[in-house]
C-alpha cells in the first residue's frame, strides 16, 4: 500500500470513529494522534534499517509535539486512531493489530525491567480490533484478544480472549456483549 493510500484510509478511519471529525482536511491538519502514527512509520522504517539513534530521536521529537510517545521498534497494524492522544505511551515490544484504537492516557508497557533480557518480549499484545479506554494501563507481555475492549483506567497484567471486556484494578475479565461487538466491527474498513 503506498503512502497515499495510507494516510487516506488513516484518515477515514479516523473519521468512523470520531463523531466530533467534520472534515477530511480538519483531522489531516489538526490530529496528533494522527500525526504520531505517521511520525512512528517514518521512525520504524529508519528503526528496521539499523538506524536506531535517529529513529529514537524522531519519536522523543514527535512525543514532544504530539504528547504521544511511540516507540520506533513496537509492531503497529493498520489504522491505528489515537483519540486525544495526550499521554499514550506504546512501549518497544509492543504490538497492535488492524483495527485498534486508543484513547488519552493509556499505556502499553512493561511490568518491570529487572530480570528481563535485552530484547525480550515485555509490552502487550492487542489483536485486531482492540479498543483501550483512557488512562487504562495495559503492562507486560501478554495478549488482548480480538475485538476486546479495555474500560477506562482499567490496569490490566492478564491475557484475555477474543471479544473481552476487561474492567477495574486489576481488571477482571468478561464477555463482551454482542452488539458491542458489532458496533466495533461496524467501524472497520474492508481490505
Amino acid at each position: 500500500m503506498g503512502v497515499f493510500s495510507r494516510i487516506r484510509e488513516d484518515i477515514a478511519a479516523a473519521r468512523a470513529h470520531d463523531p466530533a471529525a467534520r472534515s477530511k482536511a480538519e483531522v489531516f491538519f489538526a490530529y496528533s494522534g494522527l500525526h504520531a502514527v505517521w511520525s512512528y512509520r517514518v521512525a520504524n522504517r529508519l528503526w528496521r534499517a539499523g538506524m536506531r539513534l535517529p529513529a529514537r530521536l524522531l519519536s522523543q521529537f514527535t512525543r514532544f509535539l504530539t504528547g504521544v510517545e511511540i516507540h520506533p521498534g513496537a509492531t503497529i497494524g493498520r489504522r491505528l486512531f489515537i483519540d486525544h492522544g495526550m499521554g499514550v505511551v506504546i512501549g518497544e515490544t509492543a504490538e497492535l493489530g488492524d483495527d485498534v484504537m486508543l484513547y488519552h492516557g493509556v499505556t502499553l508497557g512493561g511490568k518491570s525491567a529487572h530480570g528481563i533480557p535485552r530484547g525480550a518480549k515485555r509490552h502487550p499484545t492487542l489483536q485486531n480490533g482492540v479498543t483501550v479506554g483512557a488512562g487504562a494501563k495495559v503492562l507486560g507481555p501478554i495478549t488482548i484478544g480480538a475485538w476486546s475492549t479495555v474500560g477506562a483506567n482499567a490496569v490490566v497484567t492478564k491475557d484475555a480472549p477474543d471479544h473481552s471486556l476487561l474492567v477495574g484494578v486489576p481488571a477482571t475479565i468478561r464477555p463482551a456483549k454482542p452488539e458491542t461487538i458489532e458496533a466495533a466491527r461496524g467501524l472497520t474498513h474492508s481490505e
